[in-house]
């Protein structure tokens, strides 16, 4: 274990700072005592020798009274350390001893904090239109998936195959009238329509027909309460899970099942889902919804 938290020394280098007090600890070459890193790094391993500072020196070693006791520049380098140096008042404050800061998005933390050390680490993007339909409490990792993929129109359909210049037909598998789309495959098909008229007699009818993404979302954000969108999103990444099954056994195995069956199979799963979480304030009143 030792070992590993030694392996993270280079990431931690970019958070720890040294203030200088009296120069007595701080390491000359190893430690971050100047915007410019460690020095050793930026100045380079020959920097000991062309400085004539050893590498066990400290801050404090080369202060002679009240200037520093360093050689000319020779490097560009050396040329940027020395122009820090002349923003630091010499000498040294004997009394105050050097400190060591953890620094996290630019806030200087006396101790360390895994929170904001993560924020720096992995910064957060921008909210998502999509992430209030595809990940949510009580959402199915399997069909959140499925849902994921088809939200960025990603799913290898047939007609996006074609476009990479695979030899097969772009007609949908359900139906061979139009090319398999996602829109169309998964929304527009009259396969499909008939497992979501099952779905939609259950979490209240759209005003209009769906046929295209953007229309689903709708529908499933224009709940009227908390309930019918939990509802909604669960019977929808359902459906989009099972109907992308269906297709890729049908396409692939040969094997076609009617619409029917194919809603069973939703039915059962999201009657599972409720049940698996009925002690959950969110889930108290799905069952009753879903099978009205």
């Amino acid at each position: 274990m030792w070992k590993k938290l030694l392996d993270l020394r280079p990431i931690a280098l970019r958070f720890i700072r040294t203030r200088l007090g009296n120069g007595r600890e701080a390491s000359f070459w190893y430690d971050v005592w100047t915007p410019l890193g460690q020095l050793i790094t930026h100045i380079g391993t020959a920097g000991p020798r062309c400085m004539r500072v050893r590498k066990e020196a400290v801050v404090a070693d080369t202060i002679r009274d009240s200037t520093w006791a360093l050689p000319h520049p020779r490097s560009q380098q050396e040329v940027d350390l020395h122009i820090h140096l002349t923003s630091i008042t010499l000498p040294l404050n004997v009394d105050a001893v050097d400190e060591y800061e953890w620094v996290a998005s630019d806030i200087s933390l006396h101790t360390f904090r895994s929170s904001a050390t993560w924020e720096t680490l992995r910064p957060r993007e921008e909210v998502k239109d999509w992430l209030d339909v595809v990940w949510f409490k009580g959402a199915i990792p399997k069909l959140s998936f499925t849902m994921w993929i088809a939200n960025y129109d990603r799913l290898p359909t047939r007609s996006r195959l074609a476009a990479w210049g695979m030899q097969i037909s772009p007609a949908c598998p359900f139906c061979s009238c139009h090319d398999e789309t996602r829109d169309h495959l998964l929304l527009a098909c009259r396969y499909s329509q008939d497992v979501w008229r099952e779905v939609f007699h259950r979490c209240l009818s759209p005003t209009a027909t769906i046929t295209n993404w953007s229309e689903l979302l709708s529908w499933i954000r224009s709940a009227s309460s908390c309930s019918l969108n939990l509802l909604r999103k669960l019977a929808t990444q359902s459906v989009i899970y099972h109907l992308w099954k269906q297709r890729n056994n049908l396409v692939h195995n040969q094997e076609s099942i009617t619409p029917t069956t194919v809603f069973r199979g939703i039915d059962k799963e999201i009657k599972n889902i409720i049940s698996a979480r009925r002690l959950r304030k969110r889930f108290r009143h799905l069952m009753s919804m879903w099978l009205r």
